[in-house]
């Protein structure tokens, strides 16, 4: 039953993503002969070029980061993108929607926010629309001088010199405003206000900062033991999770206990279990783990420490 509704909800999303991709497509882009960044800018830029339809080129050319996907994530992955991919393919051929405005500005911005709306709905749904990222993905672990970024941004970067080349130059400076649109749009539809932030405080006061960050935030709080590298000296180091709308208050908690404490701070992707209020806004319980992909493993690097966990049940 739990699976049932899980995989519904999926389904709500992607066909959700598919509508609002079309209009992006259809609605903006198309008809001002705009493009996108990534596998869905090339197969635009094909549907220019030659007499084919887009509906047409968006399986043909996703088809080979799809059986990539299913090699690297899984069957149920690579399913639910090939029906995405296909949806959308069928609501370009089959559904009609309207050309709502001739201004270029407006159709690159408008454009690229339905089109990055309708690819983060998808992969909250457990698929994607636009194979880019498997692709990266795969060469970046192939070798140690790119990272998944830069792949990314070579990709577009060689992409948006052959739209200079084939649609002008304007039309390609408006299409990589339509991208950064799109880009933005993606990660707020998938990070939204819960953008998580991973802070760590060294401070010889990490008792009182642990004690008001738990009872005054209600945020969940491990507790490293660490040593100073040039003293040797033994100390507790602080390590939570927080939305950005919280990290002021953090950091203001930190540096009222100890004006000189050191603080870090950076961006993570995801968290699961344990105690984090999944909205800065909300006072619910949540969850929390350490990403994978954003530095080492901090629940192996926990266990080599041995560190003493602080509110970290569920």
């Amino acid at each position: 039953m739990v699976r049932a509704r899980r995989e519904a909800l999926n389904a709500l999303l992607i066909a959700s993503g598919i509508l609002a991709a079309g209009m992006g497509l259809k609605g903006f882009l198309l008809s001002s002969n705009f493009i996108d960044g990534g596998v869905t800018g090339i197969s635009m830029l094909l549907a220019k070029i030659t007499t084919q339809p887009l509906a047409m080129w968006l399986p043909l050319v996703n088809a080979p980061f799809v059986i990539l996907g299913y090699r690297q994530m899984g069957a149920a992955f690579a399913a639910r993108s090939t029906l995405a991919i296909a949806g959308l393919s069928a609501a370009l051929f089959a559904i009609h929607f309207p050309d709502v405005t001739p201004d270029r500005l407006l159709t690159a911005v408008f454009g690229g926010f339905f089109l990055g709306a309708g690819i983060g709905l998808a992969v909250r749904g457990g698929a994607v629309l636009d194979g880019t990222e498997i692709a990266a993905l795969l060469i970046s672990k192939r070798t140690q001088l790119l990272k998944v970024g830069d792949v990314i941004l070579i990709f577009n970067i060689a992409l948006f010199l052959a739209a200079m080349t084939v649609l002008g130059i304007e039309p390609a400076l408006y299409s990589i405003l339509t991208y950064v649109t799109a880009a933005k749009t993606l990660d707020f539809v998938i990070y939204g206000l819960e953008e998580f932030t991973a802070i760590t405080i060294i401070s010889p006061d990490s008792e009182a900062i642990r004690d008001r960050i738990t009872q005054e935030l209600e945020r969940g709080v491990t507790v490293y033991k660490g040593a100073g590298g040039l003293s040797g000296v033994d100390q507790n180091i602080l390590y939570c999770v927080v939305t950005r709308l919280e990290i002021g208050r953090v950091k203001a908690i930190a540096r009222a206990a100890d004006p000189r404490a050191f603080i870090v701070s950076h961006p993570v992707a995801d968290v699961d279990g344990g105690v984090v209020k999944h909205a800065g806004l909300e006072a619910s319980t949540a969850s929390f783990r350490p990403p994978r992909d954003r530095g080492p493993d901090a629940r192996g690097a926990a266990r080599r420490s041995q560190p003493r966990r602080i509110d970290d049940t569920p």
